[in-house]
């Protein structure tokens, strides 16, 4: 099987296990269907995603946090570079992360939510799908932790609380005299544990495969598109490919509209030790040194020109 495999989530985990784990060992991408995350809910969002975006710029700067790293709310067109790339991407883009309780353990590694005053039940939604994203998450960490030789809920406690980050994101209709090379998301790879991503069904997706070629990602609507981020990478010793990946400028008609589209970036806990599992470790290799998820997530925002 040299294909990204598409799954289906609903089928029993013994049987996702490996066809999930070959697919993200080989191309450190996956597409699930029925995820379990409703149509309605779905479209609900998209439509405050876009209501969100079409504020005027001033409403939208508002929400913008002077030194928090784009943590929590918007963070303005021109803003992210991918890590060594010249100019920045085409995007603008709106974080909604975990709402922890007062006085919680963690609280002071993760900064409190934002919310737009002109959307009334923007919260409610939000938090709705972000709840909706942790439920598939945690099934497809539980297939993974099988492929892995793991107990089943292995990933279960040290992802329990993590600084998972919804984005909601816009890439506006191409301008003429946009910088040379810039692009909607140059080549990147994920910082966190994994990423499930919905509307991408619009082409633009591509993956660096080993062979050094692009690769589209075709996806059928209402999937969703889920890759291996570096943290999973580094706690397999690379068992599990982080991928490059990038979204590349629409010719035609596409250049002239919106995309949006909405990943969920799915963290370990601030304070888990990301440590490469002994199982992938083979005698000569230099696997990466130990690291908190915080560390490693600070590290890599630093690089990316959001902190």
């Amino acid at each position: 099987m040299d294909n990204i495999a598409v799954v289906d989530l609903t089928r029993p985990l013994e049987e996702l296990a490996d066809e999930l784990g070959r697919s993200f060992s080989e191309f450190g991408f996956a597409v699930i269907r029925n995820h379990g995350i409703p149509d309605d809910l779905v479209k609900r969002v998209e439509e405050m995603q876009k209501a969100l975006f079409e504020l005027p710029t001033e409403a939208k700067m508002a929400y913008a946090i002077p030194g928090g790293g784009g943590a929590r709310g918007y963070t303005p067109f021109g803003k992210e570079i991918a890590k060594d790339a010249k100019v920045h991407d085409l995007k603008e883009f709106w974080h909604i992360g975990r709402s922890l309780p007062e006085g919680h353990e963690l609280a002071g590694t993760m900064a409190p939510n934002v919310w737009p005053n002109e959307l009334p039940g923007f919260k409610e939604t939000m938090e709705e799908v972000y709840a909706a994203f942790e439920k598939a998450g945690d099934r497809i960490l539980r297939a993974i932790a099988l492929h892995l030789g793991l107990a089943e809920d292995y990933f279960v406690a040290i992802v329990k609380d993590g600084n998972s980050v919804m984005r909601l994101l816009h890439y506006p209709p191409l301008a003429e005299g946009a910088p040379e090379g810039a692009v909607r998301a140059a080549a990147h790879g994920d910082i966190n544990t994994i990423t499930l991503l919905l509307g991408a069904e619009e082409a633009g997706l591509e993956l660096l495969t080993k062979q050094g070629k692009w690769l589209a990602v075709d996806v059928p609507e209402g999937a969703l598109v889920v890759n291996v981020g570096d943290m999973l990478d580094r706690l397999t010793n690379s068992h599990l490919r982080s991928t490059t990946h990038r979204v590349v400028n629409p010719a035609g008609e596409a250049a002239r509209r919106s995309r949006y589209s909405m990943p969920f970036f799915l963290h370990f806990r601030p304070d888990f030790l990301i440590d490469p599992l002994p199982a992938f470790v083979g005698e000569g290799d230099s696997p990466q040194p130990p690291i908190t998820a915080h560390d490693f997530l600070q590290q890599r925002l630093r690089e990316i020109g959001l902190a």
